[in-house]
């Protein structure tokens, strides 16, 4: 089970990282879901994260969290769930952490390499060019039924395109290989 938002606020503020707890989590997702490859004492780096304590990479919060983002793509990608404060919490921090979640992801996607995007199908490029736009927002929230309801359906659509992405990467990823042999 990945640590909450607010405990990975909290490390990450006192690691100094530079990075919120969505956004961190929306780059490791970017960069699972297109194919990048992650161990235990790289992953900071994959992400091009410079702790400036070496041990960082060790703090057992960080591998909490670095497993549980594996074990979404490893199990069902279409359960992939964006770190974000609690649902009880405002819908506007809500709504700004989807932001941030997207932001990061596209950042991890795009680690990846521009091999893997020029393979990409119309539909998934225009995936990628949702969660821009998405990415670039300011949601202006007032916390009424219908906002809970359209923040929702963004959230349901991230997940859907996250799952979508993960799997036509994938696809990508294979057809080259054959390619190669």
């Amino acid at each position: 089970m990945s640590p909450s938002h607010e405990r990975m606020s909290v490390l990450l503020a006192a690691l100094r990282l530079g990075v919120n707890a969505s956004d961190l989590h929306g780059s490791l997702s970017g960069y699972l879901c297109a194919g990048g490859r992650v161990g235990t004492d790289d992953w900071l780096d994959r992400l091009e994260l410079s702790p400036a304590d070496v041990a960082t990479a060790r703090d057992e919060t960080l591998a909490a969290f670095l497993a549980a983002a594996l074990a979404q793509f490893a199990d069902d990608p279409a359960q992939v769930e964006p770190l974000l404060p609690v649902a009880s919490s405002p819908l506007v921090g809500r709504a700004e952490a989807l932001v941030e979640w997207c932001r990061g992801f596209l950042g991890g996607f795009g680690l990846v390499g521009s091999t893997l995007h020029a393979r990409l199908s119309d539909d998934a490029s225009e995936i990628l060019a949702d969660f821009g736009t998405i990415a670039t927002s300011r949601l202006e929230v007032e916390g009424g039924a219908s906002d809970e309801q359209a923040f929702a359906d963004v959230l349901d659509f991230v997940r859907v395109a996250v799952a979508r992405l993960h799997c036509e990467s994938g696809e990508s990823r294979r057809a080259a290989t054959r390619s190669l042999h």
